[in-house]
């Protein structure tokens, strides 16, 4: 965080989805560089959870809102008076997104267009100096899918492929708008696959790793050739940090790590870490099993980070092997939490199968 503590410190910050696995991490990392107050705005869906927040002091407020409420988001944008947004707010689960994409309309697409048009109310307000930052998250995936060579970049044409993507697509487009007919002072950033501490099990990593220590079946879409850059979410929030002291209004960065993994490798170096933390139950290779791949799965995609580096000096840190062990350990260390979870989790058909 070198650097960025002295802009940080007596600012105001509002967070939306800062329950969330992602937004956790934002609002524990800016916590550590003293905000004069830090406000997170939270539908607080089966993914979110106050534990991820706890112990961070009374600058930390929670608010129960959905981005869906224009009335609401409003109030508490006014309220707030924050000197930044960061809009982390997001359904993201590709496969939950297959058996039911409208809600994830309704929270990335319509949430978006509200929390824009409450700041921008809120930012004419404050007469639109040049001081106030809104910070929009996203995602690689909607680039579409790329071939066995190339990197998206900046300038890389959108071409989502899931209804996921395709709301994230959507509002990543609202953004530009709002820059581009309003002047706003948004940026976008769009980032590979996070893992960490307090991700919500239904993604791959934590997925595996309980299913791994419970020893039930490991399934792997397909043949397990899908390609993805994976990087530790404390890196990603570094980065999110450094594009909004650093990073110029109304521009695009791209967020990765380089570290390019096949989703077979993942799950196998999970099953390496495994035999050695439990050397009397090894061979959980064993466990993997490959099922029918996902409808329209995407084959690969990475970034070219250079845009971010050269204009913040931010790179990432912390490599996959060393990422992946401390997280299964943190995993290991938090059954008793991840237990109370189990009941949120899918546990019948699979999702995203087009199965009716």
């Amino acid at each position: 965080m070198t650097g960025v503590s002295n802009f940080w410190r007596d600012r105001s910050v509002l967070i939306t989805g800062g329950a969330g696995f992602i937004g956790s991490e934002i609002v524990r990392s800016l916590a550590k560089l003293k905000p004069s107050r830090i406000v997170i705005l939270d539908k607080m869906t089966y993914a979110a959870d106050t534990r991820r927040l706890e112990g961070l002091g009374n600058s930390v407020q929670l608010e129960k809102v959905a981005l869906e409420d224009l009335e609401a988001v409003q109030a508490a944008v006014f309220k707030a008076k924050p000197d930044c947004i960061i809009h982390c707010a997001a359904e993201s689960h590709v496969d939950r997104s297959i058996d039911g994409p409208a809600c994830f309309v309704q929270s990335n697409v319509v949430g978006t267009f509200n929390i824009l048009q409450a700041s921008l109310d809120y930012w004419a307000e404050r007469g639109k100096d040049d001081g106030f930052r809104f910070l929009h998250i996203s995602t690689d995936e909607v680039y579409g899918s790329l071939g066995q060579e190339g990197l998206f970049t900046e300038e890389s044409a959108y071409s989502p492929r899931s209804p996921y993507s395709a709301t994230k697509a959507a509002s990543d487009h609202l953004v530009r708008a709002w820059v581009h007919t309003y002047g706003f002072p948004g940026i976008i950033t769009n980032c590979g696959n996070n893992y960490g501490p307090w991700q919500f099990p239904e993604k791959l990593i934590p997925l595996m790793i309980l299913a791994a220590r419970d020893q039930r079946p490991l399934p792997i879409y397909g043949n397990g050739d899908q390609v993805r850059e994976w990087i530790h979410v404390s890196d990603h929030v570094r980065g999110l940090l450094a594009v909004i002291e650093k990073g110029t209004v109304g521009d695009t960065y791209l967020i990765g790590s380089g570290e390019e993994k096949t989703n077979r490798e993942v799950v196998e170096t999970i099953c390496q870490l495994m035999d050695r933390r439990f050397p009397d139950s090894p061979f959980h290779d064993l466990l993997i099993a490959n099922v029918e791949d996902r409808p329209g799965h995407d084959q690969r995609y990475a970034l070219d980070t250079s845009k971010i580096k050269r204009e913040t000096g931010w790179c990432s840190q912390i490599s996959f092997e060393e990422g992946l062990s401390r997280t299964l350990d943190w995993y290991l260390d938090m059954e008793p939490w991840w237990r109370t979870l189990q009941p949120k989790l899918n546990t019948g058909e699979r999702l995203g199968s087009l199965k009716r």
